[in-house]
C-alpha cells in the first residue's frame, strides 16, 4: 500500500552567511518555518525503482538517478514506486528539492519500519531542517537543526516571477561572506508586531546577490512591499520567491489576487506559515 506524504515549501524568514570553509561550503544561520503549499509524494514498496512526476511545476523535472527523490530512495535501500505531485517551482528558494527528498524518506521509513538516514545531510544541506519540518534555527551547513518553540504562524503571500535562480551563482556573487549571526536565542513574541520588528532587524544576506543574478527579483519584492497590509517583504532562500506577511489570512488573500491579475505571468499564492507540522 502506498504511503502519501507532504513536503510543504521551506521559506528562510532569515538568513545569514557566517562563513566560508576552506572545502568552499558556506555556514548559514537561518529560521526556517514552512508552509502550507507544498508537493505530494506516495511511496510504495516494488520489484525496481520507477519515479513518476505530475502535477503544474512537473516540466523540467529530471527522471534520471540524479533526481533528489531517487537518491533519497537509494539512500533508503528501498526499491520504491515513487509518484511526485509537483506544485512548487524549481530553484525558488523554497527547497522544494530538498523537502520532496524528506518526504520520501519518511514516507520509506514508514512502509519498512526502518530509521531515517543520520546522514541525510548527504543529499543537500536542506534535507535535514525539512525533516524537522517545524520551525527550527538551521545552522553550519544544515547540519545543526534546533527546534524553535512557540513561533507565531504568519500569513503570507509567496511570489515568484518564473525565473529560476541556481544557488551556486547566486554565491559566487556575494561580496562578503563573513557577517553577523542571529542573535544568541529567537525569543518569544507576545504578538505579531513584535515578530515582525525582530524579523525587520534580521538579513537575507543572499538577497542582493540573487537580484544581481536576476533582477526580476527586486520588482516583486518592490510589488509586494506596495500591496495593503504588507508588513514585511523579503527574498526567501536563495531562489526568486519572496514574501510578504500580513495582519490576516484575509489581508493576503486580497494581496494575492491583486497580484495575480496585475501578474498574471507570476506564481503567486497566499498560504500560512505553520510553526509546527
Amino acid at each position: 500500500m502506498a504511503i502519501e506524504v507532504f513536503a510543504p515549501a521551506k521559506i528562510n524568514l532569515t538568513l545569514h552567511v557566517t562563513g566560508r570553509r576552506e572545502d568552499g561550503y558556506h555556514q548559514l544561520d537561518s529560521l526556517v518555518v514552512f508552509a502550507g503549499i507544498g508537493d505530494r509524494i506516495a511511496v510504495a514498496p516494488a520489484e525496481s525503482a520507477n519515479l513518476s512526476v505530475t502535477g503544474p511545476m512537473a516540466d523540467g523535472v529530471p527522471l534520471d538517478d540524479n533526481n533528489i527523490v531517487l537518491r533519497a530512495a537509494r539512500q533508503m535501500g528501498i526499491a520504491a514506486d515513487i509518484q511526485l505531485e509537483k506544485f512548487l517551482p524549481a530553484a525558488a528558494g523554497v527547497g522544494g528539492g530538498s523537502s520532496d527528498a524528506a518526504a520520501t524518506l519518511r514516507g520509506l521509513a514508514q512502509v519498512s519500519g526502518r530509521a531515517v538516514p543520520s546522514d541525510a545531510i548527504c543529499l543537500g544541506a536542506d534535507v535535514p531542517v525539512c525533516l524537522a519540518n517545524r520551525a527550527s534555527r538551521m545552522r553550519g551547513i544544515g547540519e545543526w537543526v534546533e527546534p524553535v518553540d512557540g513561533f507565531p504562524a504568519l500569513d503570507v503571500v509567496l511570489v515568484n516571477p518564473g525565473a529560476p535562480v541556481p544557488t551556486p551563482m547566486v554565491f559566487d556573487h556575494m561580496s562578503a561572506p563573513n557577517n553577523p549571526p542571529m542573535p544568541d536565542s529567537v525569543p518569544a513574541f507576545p504578538d505579531l508586531g513584535g515578530c515582525v520588528e525582530w524579523l525587520r532587524a534580521m538579513r537575507n544576506d543572499l538577497e542582493a546577490p540573487a537580484i544581481a543574478v536576476e533582477p526580476a527579483i527586486a520588482d516583486v519584492c518592490e510589488t509586494l512591499d506596495k500591496t495593503p497590509g504588507c508588513m514585511l517583504t523579503r527574498l526567501s532562500g536563495s531562489g526568486a520567491t519572496c514574501f510578504g506577511i500580513y495582519a490576516d489570512a484575509e489581508t493576503a488573500a486580497a494581496a494575492a489576487g491583486r497580484l495575480h491579475e496585475a501578474h498574471p505571468g507570476w506564481w503567486v499564492v497566499a498560504t500560512r506559515l505553520n510553526a509546527s507540522s
